[in-house]
């Protein structure tokens, strides 16, 4: 048997010396010698696993995995790639996080380093009201690889007093997120990969082990023992009495529920001796939830311990979930697997360029899909956030639109409008069986430009007549119904005044996105009039006078064209900033908040700008002197007494510094796409763009690993703070990438 190598894929040579067992297994007839391509192997392997008795980990697999490596050139798509000398640094690969998700909300999570550093981490949190819900269940495997009788430990933990036990980084040579993490760990001899990967739709995580070079050894055994948690996944658990330590074995699968009423966890397992021997680990220590000043220990329960021999086939995989299921199932979900795209490797060594962030982003955003029965929805962020309407609306010509899931948006766009009322868009989906909260003014704005991009998106004649159709005959109507209710006033005071702005909110209520809150006390205050929200009506206003054009409905176009030139006559005079050369953040009726803040920005990023000429050049010149960075916009200016340059310390310092100069990526989309619009020479801002992209693409190998966090400080360094992993960060420098790209094109 011979194994080549072309330029993208590694190739399977059918000759004479193929063994005759291969070619039944796989239905190779003895004519068919040439080539086969892995995936085709992969795919007759699985499809015919059952009927020749093959489950799960088998020999042929074995071989594949151990002598055929996965390839690392696929269809010029990026991998997040570190090496051994990366590998070595455990202060760099604890703040290093991945995630893979399933989606249904749930997802697994945790550091290259191997260590859970938040109570969020862990390999089997299951979303059981998807999206919400989600229970930590499986939360870490201590690992141990033992040849010839001497032990190595794969897993790291972190205990109360920076404690690291066991230290398995230390044997950690390689990790690649591809597109599910893979942790390569080797002492010089022997080499053994783990692979953690979900089944999409499931409550269910894959924990895969292969062993590559065995060295001088001669017997290799692998010892396995689950960490379960079977808690909410803001909470921690400790020691207690109430656990139940029954482990029920039956056809190679493995049942707990440790307490009542949370669901039972099905551990499917290749040949194991199974070893029930249940015992408590005390004081493992959460240090990203001790920064945070929130509850930073806990206890887990080992039930029990798995030991596998790897002499003969060197694998040995897990299937944990929700859901019974044999080992066997394995081959499936491999089959499945393998329409996933391929990827080319990005190291620390190659420099990253702008098809590398597109790609990478494209993958990203595909995590934040979620299934909300009986509708699909996108979850706003990792690891805590559910589906808001803000940010779906915001997020979906990024995550949606450009990545071409074109009946995504569609399906998402038609089951938001069934929860408008009262002329508003649901702020958030709370749990099951709870109403939605309608707290916001925002987000129903928001709706209008999303339809639009939606309507507008191709010019073809298929696509118009269709998005005309569904305009006509499902969105229309309610739009209209949105128009009226915010002229005539609906909830928290939002009303139309007589100059044609739009005003919300009183003191204690936060309807913006700078919505961050403790009790009664609004960090951000900016009921009345806020900028963007004579932005975003304005354009609404223009939105929905094209689509009355498009539907023939004249009277109706007049009408609100008419509303959008009183608001735009009038804008200028309430809101201009003479002394600063900017916008005011917010117009009341007997004062304006000078605050200089990046909500301006949208009176000139929006299709239809309220703002244009020379006034908006002022803007976007003050706004990039004083709050573009690295990473986004700083939400104040630094010369602001409110000015808070570190998001950090308990929920109180965090929330009062979240919109108060804190950076957030998704508004670097927005501005730029102003600029465009107000630049003299767009070839200098377009250049001006590649060059921030160029510098923020790094950030795809730092915090939330091919992802994009939710904020940074906006003091230099500029740390990652909040979520790793934010839905409109992702869509907002997608869509500014993907602009580059089709400028330059």
């Amino acid at each position: 048997m011979l194994i080549s190598r072309s330029s993208v894929r590694y190739r399977f040579i059918v000759n004479a010396f193929t063994p005759t067992s291969v070619r039944r297994n796989l239905k190779i007839s003895k004519a068919d010698n040439g080539v086969l391509i892995r995936e085709e192997l992969l795919l007759r392997w699985a499809s015919n696993s059952d009927s020749v008795g093959y489950g799960g980990s088998t020999p042929f697999l074995s071989f594949l995995q151990k002598s055929w490596p996965l390839p690392q050139q696929r269809n010029g798509k990026a991998v997040i790639k570190f090496d051994s000398n990366e590998c070595s640094d455990l202060d760099s690969l604890r703040t290093k996080e991945w995630l893979v998700t399933n989606g249904l909300g749930g997802y697994a999570a945790g550091t290259v380093a191997g260590m859970n550093t938040r109570r969020y981490h862990g390999l089997l949190v299951a979303s059981m009201e998807a999206p919400l819900g989600r229970l930590v269940l499986l939360s870490q495997l201590e690992d141990t690889l033992v040849v010839d009788g001497v032990r190595f430990p794969l897993s790291t933990n972190l205990y109360s007093e920076n404690v690291v036990h066991p230290p398995g980084y230390l044997n950690l040579i390689g990790f690649r997120l591809d597109p599910d993490p893979v942790f390569t760990y080797s002492n010089g001899q022997w080499e053994i990969t783990r692979t953690v990967s979900m089944v999409q739709g499931q409550s269910t995580t894959i924990i895969e082990y292969a062993l590559g070079k065995r060295g001088s050894g001669k017997h290799f055994f692998l010892e396995v023992r689950p960490l379960i948690a079977f808690r909410g996944y803001h909470a921690t658990t400790h020691e207690n009495q109430a656990i139940n330590r029954a482990v029920e074995q039956r056809d190679g699968v493995l049942t707990l529920q440790p307490y009542q009423g949370l669901p039972k966890l099905y551990i499917a397992h290749d040949p194991a001796e199974v070893q029930v021997d249940g015992y408590w680990y005390r004081r493992f220590e959460y240090e990203r939830e001790r920064e945070r000043g929130l509850d930073h220990e806990e206890d887990l329960f080992s039930p029990l311990r798995l030991t596998a021999t790897l002499d003969s086939e060197g694998c040995f995989s897990l299937i944990a979930s929700t859901d019974r299921q044999p080992i066997s199932r394995l081959a499936q979900y491999k089959q499945v697997d393998l329409t996933r795209g391929w990827k080319s490797p990005i190291t620390a060594a190659q420099k990253t360029v702008r098809s590398d962030l597109t790609s990478l982003l494209e993958r990203a955003a595909g995590q934040f899909t979620i299934t909300r029965t009986p509708f699909t929805s996108t979850i706003a962020g990792y690891h805590w956030f559910g589906d808001w309407g803000r940010d779906t609306m915001i997020s979906l010509p990024g995550l949606m639109l450009a990545t071409g899931k074109h009946q995504l948006a569609r399906e998402i766009l038609l089951h938001y409008v069934q929860y408008v009322d009262r002329g508003m868009l649901p702020n958030r989906f709370p749990d099951a069986g709870e109403q939605p909260e309608y707290n916001t003014v925002d987000a129903t704005l928001w709706f209008f430009e999303a339809i639009r991009q939606y309507i507008f998106y191709e010019n073809c004649p298929t696509w118009q007549s269709q998005a005309t159709t569904l305009l006509k005959e499902h969105l229309y109507v309610p739009l209209k119904e949105i128009i009226r209710f915010h002229r005539e006033g609906t909830r928290y005071g939002i009303h139309a005044d007589e100059q044609g702005f739009l005003w919300a909110g009183d003191p204690g209520t936060q309807l913006t996105w700078m919505d961050a809150k403790d009790g009664d006390v609004a960090f951000t205050p900016r009921h009345g009039r806020p900028v963007e929200i004579q932005a975003l009506w304005y354009n609404a206003l223009r939105t929905i006078a094209s689509f009355a054009i498009l539907l023939g409905d004249q009277s109706a176009a007049e009408e609100y064209n008419a509303l959008a030139d009183r608001l735009q006559e009038n804008f200028l005079g309430v809101f201009w900033n003479e002394q600063r050369g900017c916008l005011f953040d917010v117009a009341r009726s007997d004062e304006r908040d000078s605050s200089l803040r990046p909500n301006q920005i949208f009176a000139m990023s929006l299709h239809y700008p309220l703002l244009t000429g020379q006034p908006a050049a002022r803007v976007i010149q003050r706004v990039e002197e004083e709050l573009l960075t690295p990473y986004g916009l700083r939400t104040l200016s630094r010369d602001d007494p409110q000015y808070r340059g570190n998001y950090q310390g308990d929920g109180w310092s965090r929330d009062s510094a979240y919109h108060q100069g804190t950076v957030w990526p998704w508004l670097a989309g927005p501005f730029f796409f102003a600029k465009l619009a107000v630049s003299s020479s767009s070839a200098a801002t377009m250049s001006q763009i590649e060059r921030w992209l160029d510098g923020f693409t790094p950030h795809l190998r730092d915090a939330g690993l091919g992802q994009v966090s939710e904020i940074f400080d906006g003091d230099h360094p500029f740390f990652p703070r909040g979520c790793i992993a934010q839905a409109w960060s992702v869509a907002e420098i997608l869509r500014l990438a993907n602009h580059v790209t089709a400028r330059r094109s």
